[in-house]
Parts: structure tokens; C-alpha cells; sequence
């Protein structure tokens, strides 16, 4: 397995731009890479800067140990779907030269959904999907059929719109006159709005929902049109890279610097320069040889939306409606993982090359709204179950020989404060050694094995290796607010036209990422990096070709 930090030094150590670069790139995460990717290819000199020590983001990987008893984690890319050779990430990456291998996950049951007295494997099958449901519920079959319904009204209508870059033509909107009665019913809805229209069977409202930890927002809240492109995007066949979770951000970066562009890491940006209302380049954070700005014609934040606004930019230079739009942007939830060794061939204990998707109780609106226990502290009310070494057994170097690398993982609240840590120590990681800290950390970690071991009785006996990430680490890796891996939140305010699109509130500034109108997720945020450099080639008279 390729190492996560190969390239590390030689891009903490390589020279900043000298000069005038055509597109100067904030944040090295897919949105950023895919975009750097695609315009150093035009011939466009493009400049990445990241603070992180590898380029990726979410979509990258740390290893542990020594080389003879090494591990290699994923952090944020634990499964992609629509991967087959037409498939959006296939497409995406073919025009850029990258052919990547996917290795499929179980096709009768990708993901498994355990609730206290059923399990329901989802296959990579809608119809197949449906005709399982019918059969665990056989009395809510008009409800389930309405359901499905709508999930391939949502699809048709997506797939329009991706031959259409995005944009809603007149022809997608006669589509969804003559096709999508549902779809335009529940476009503004929340999917809790659109189920109760399905059914009232707890139970089966459950396993329609038993994917939410992938936007990480209760029934409620959740835009209905995201949920169902969500399940979808799955329908289409579930994969994970073959080599591990950091060959697509690896892929793209040397693309970038095959073309003649350039990735600085450890290197992150304090500013976005503006100037007479334009953006006009960027100037780094303090580091060995002080501060410095590199000019540029053009900017595209791939950062955090709201410190793009706030910091990178600062609220006094953005127009007055993007003033308010900053202030109540609502960010997603935020993760708590345990990346586990196990001393166990974890498939001999009935783990297959699924995710599992653990829950306590059938009412996922207090799930996602009552984070907290009697005595107030952080709790757990269910995890996600997964493993590298058997979604890829393939590659070596997941885990040492004879472990099986696992990684369990629950949704938290992800401001500093509830973690007892200060924001001015998340940088500096200092916290990393407050006592109270560690003990909330500890305490999740050991509730987080023990329901491992519940599913799969012997697996906490044979930990040989645990190490967690709280939303803190994220904050501090990635910048991100409130340690959220999924950007904006998808509800129906924040969905579609209601997140920001490619250009930003400046001119000459560019947005990528997880919170533009492409949406969260790998594919969303890759999507999101082709249709900024889209529009900043057409902008710079390099169209894409």
C-alpha cells in the first residue's frame, strides 16, 4: 500500500510560486484537487495551499505503527458509490487520465441496517430494495411503493440534470411536469414530511432512514430530495477504492503537479486578498520565513464555507446579503471514530464487506436530538461498523498480518465546548492533553468497542490496537467549523439553490467543496471542483475540454 505521507515533504518544502498564478486554490481537499486537476490540464498555472500535512481532506488516510506492524486508516472515505464504468466518479476522473480500480462491496446487502429486533441488508438494487421491504412489511406495501416512487422520480430527474452540468433547462423542467408528480410535491420538503405521507410503522420508517448517519440530520430537518439522492447514488452499486480511501485525492494531486501545477501543505492561508473589490491572491499564515502573498488572477476557496466568509475573506468586505447568509447558515453533524486493530479474522464472526448501521431504538428524531446522557454528558446511541481489510482484502498494508483493520463511528455535537476545549487550543493541539478531554474521549472509545462486541461477539476481547478522532481532531486538520465533516447542512432551505454556486460574493473569487449546490460527499465535492473550474476556465478564455 502506498504510504498516506509519501509526498509530504517534498510538498511542506517546495518553493512558494514566484510570480503571477492564473488560479490560486484554498484547501487541497477533492473539491480543490479536482479543480486544480482539471485547470492545470488547460495549461493554467494553478497553486494548492493546505494546512494539513497531506493533501485530500476528508478523503485521506494516517498510518500507525512500525513498517513491519503498520496500519494504514481511512478517515472521511469509508464507501463511494455509482463506480461502474459509466459511473459519476469514473467519469469525472476519465477526462483528467485517472482510471482507478473499485472493488464492489456485497451487492445483496452494502449496507446493513440492525435495529433491537430486526436486520435489513439494503442491496445495490432499488427494485430488489423494494421487493424486501414488501416482504419484512408486507401490510405498508402502498406506503413502500410510494417511497420508491418518488426515489426514481428523484433519480430521473438527477440524471438529467447531470448531463446538464447542474442547471435546471427548460427540458428537465417539462420532465418533471410529465414524470415527477411526487418529486414536485416534496421538492421543499423534509423526507420525515414525505414519510408521513408513506406510512406510520416505526419499524419500517427506521430502515428507510437507517442511512441518515451518511448527512448526519434527523428526519425532520433533512432536505427529502437529498435522502433520496442519497439512496440512490447507493442503488447504482456500492464500492471502495482499491488501495485504500487516499487513491483518489493521491491520483488527482500528481495530476496537478504532472501539468506543471504546484500542492503546498503545511501551508495555510490567513487571507484572501482583496483588492478594489476582486480577489487578487492570497497570503499564508506565519510559518518558517514569515508571511507571504502570491498573487493570482483568480481565488477558489475550497475551505470551510463559513471561515471562508469570516476569515479568509472577513464579514466588512462581503456584500451586505452574503453578511446575513453567513450568519444563519446551519453547519451538519460531526463524527466521533474509533480505528481499531483486531487480533481476530473478524469475517469467521459474521463481518462481511458491508457497512452496519447500529441503533438502539426506532425514533430517529431523538436519536439525532438528544445527544446527552442523565448526568449530561456526551453519549452514544448507536455507531457505524465497517472494515477496510474486508471491503478491499486484496491490498495489503490495511492492517499487520493477521489483524483486521475496523473502524466504528457515532455522531456527536461537534462544538469545542462541549468537548471542554477552547478554539484557540484546537490549533496548537493542546487539548490533546487536557484530562477532561481524554476522559469523555476514553469513555466513548470503550462504548464504541463494546458495541462492536455486541455485534460481533469476541471482537472487544482481541483489540490489539484503538486510537479515536473526536470532532476537535477534525477542527484542527481541516479547519472545518464545528468539527463537520458534511458541510452545510442539507435541509431544504440549504439544498440545491439554497446552497451558494461556484462563484463567490467577489469577484474573482470561486467556491468549491461540500457546502456549493454540488452537495457533501465525495462525489459531491468532486462534482463541485469541475464545475468551478468550469466556470473559472470560461472565465479565463480556457474553456474545458
Amino acid at each position: 500500500m502506498h504510504s498516506p505521507v509519501a509526498r509530504t515533504a517534498a510538498r511542506v518544502r517546495s518553493p512558494l510560486p514566484e510570480g503571477t498564478v492564473d488560479v490560486a486554490i484554498v484547501g487541497c481537499g477533492l473539491g480543490g484537487l479536482t479543480a486544480g486537476a482539471y485547470l492545470a490540464r488547460q495549461g493554467l498555472r494553478v497553486a494548492l495551499f493546505d494546512s494539513h500535512y497531506v493533501a485530500g481532506g476528508c478523503a485521506t488516510m494516517f498510518e500507525r505503527g512500525r513498517s513491519d506492524n503498520r496500519y494504514n486508516f481511512d478517515v472521511g472515505l469509508h464507501y463511494i458509490g455509482d463506480c461502474g464504468p459509466d459511473g459519476n466518479i469514473p467519469r469525472l476522473l476519465r477526462p483528467l487520465g485517472i482510471e482507478l480500480q473499485y472493488v464492489e462491496m456485497d451487492p445483496d446487502g452494502f449496507d446493513t441496517i440492525v435495529l433491537p429486533d430486526l436486520s435489513f441488508r439494503i442491496p445495490a438494487n432499488r427494485d430488489l430494495y423494494r421487493d424486501r421491504l414488501v416482504a419484512q412489511f408486507p401490510k405498508e406495501k402502498r406506503g413502500i411503493d410510494r417511497y420508491v416512487r418518488f426515489l426514481a422520480e428523484v433519480e430521473r430527474i438527477s440524471r438529467r440534470m447531470e448531463r446538464q452540468d447542474g442547471r435546471m433547462g427548460g427540458r428537465t423542467l417539462l420532465d418533471v411536469a410529465l414524470h415527477g408528480r411526487l418529486l414536485a410535491r416534496y421538492q421543499n420538503a423534509t423526507i420525515a414530511t414525505l414519510l408521513d405521507s408513506c406510512t406510520q410503522d416505526q419499524r419500517l420508517r427506521a430502515v428507510m432512514l437507517g442511512q441518515s448517519g451518511d448527512y448526519g440530520l434527523p428526519p425532520s430537518k433533512v432536505s427529502a430530495l437529498l435522502h433520496a439522492g442519497l439512496a440512490n447514488h447507493y442503488f447504482q452499486g456500492a464500492y471502495y477504492p482499491k488501495g485504500g480511501g487516499q487513491v483518489i485525492s493521491d491520483a488527482l494531486a500528481a495530476e496537478i503537479e504532472a501539468q506543471g501545477g504546484s500542492i503546498h501543505l503545511r501551508c495555510g492561508i490567513e487571507k484572501i486578498l482583496i483588492e478594489d473589490g476582486r480577489a487578487v491572491g492570497v497570503r499564508t499564515e506565519a510559518r518558517k520565513g514569515g508571511q507571504q502573498e502570491i498573487r493570482a488572477k483568480v481565488v477558489i476557496s475550497n475551505a470551510d464555507i463559513k471561515r471562508t466568509m469570516t476569515d479568509l475573506i472577513g464579514v466588512e468586505r462581503l456584500p451586505s446579503p452574503w453578511v446575513s447568509r453567513t450568519e444563519t447558515m446551519e453547519m451538519g453533524g460531526a463524527i466521533f471514530i474509533t480505528f481499531l486493530g483486531i487480533k481476530v479474522d473478524m469475517a469467521a464472526l459474521g463481518m462481511g464487506a458491508s457497512n452496519y448501521w447500529c441503533y438502539d431504538g426506532y425514533d430517529f428524531e431523538s436519536f439525532y436530538s438528544d445527544p446527552y446522557d442523565s448526568e449530561g454528558r456526551v453519549t452514544t446511541r448507536g455507531c457505524y461498523i465497517t472494515s477496510a481489510s474486508l471491503k478491499d482484502p486484496g491490498t495489503p498494508g490495511h492492517a499487520p498480518e493477521g489483524i483486521t483493520s475496523v473502524e466504528v463511528m457515532t455522531l456527536v455535537p461537534g462544538a469545542a465546548k462541549v468537548w471542554g476545549v477552547d478554539p484557540a487550543t484546537i490549533e496548537s493541539g493542546h487539548y490533546r492533553k487536557d484530562a477532561a478531554y481524554l476522559a469523555t474521549k476514553q469513555r466513548i472509545e470503550d462504548d464504541l468497542i463494546a458495541r462492536l462486541d455486541a455485534l460481533f461477539p469476541g471482537s472487544g476481547a482481541a483489540v490489539v490496537f484503538a486510537e479515536s478522532a473526536t470532532p476537535v481532531s477534525h477542527t484542527r486538520y481541516t479547519r472545518a467549523t464545528d468539527g463537520t465533516g458534511y458541510g452545510l447542512a442539507c435541509t431544504p432551505a440549504q439544498f440545491l439553490k439554497g446552497r451558494p454556486g461556484y462563484r463567490g460574493p467577489v469577484d474573482g473569487l470561486y467556491l468549491a467543496g461540500a457546502s456549493t449546490r454540488a452537495g457533501h460527499g465525495i462525489v459531491g465535492a468532486m462534482t463541485s471542483g469541475r464545475l468551478a473550474a468550469l466556470r473559472v476556465a470560461s472565465d479565463l478564455d480556457r474553456p474545458l475540454t
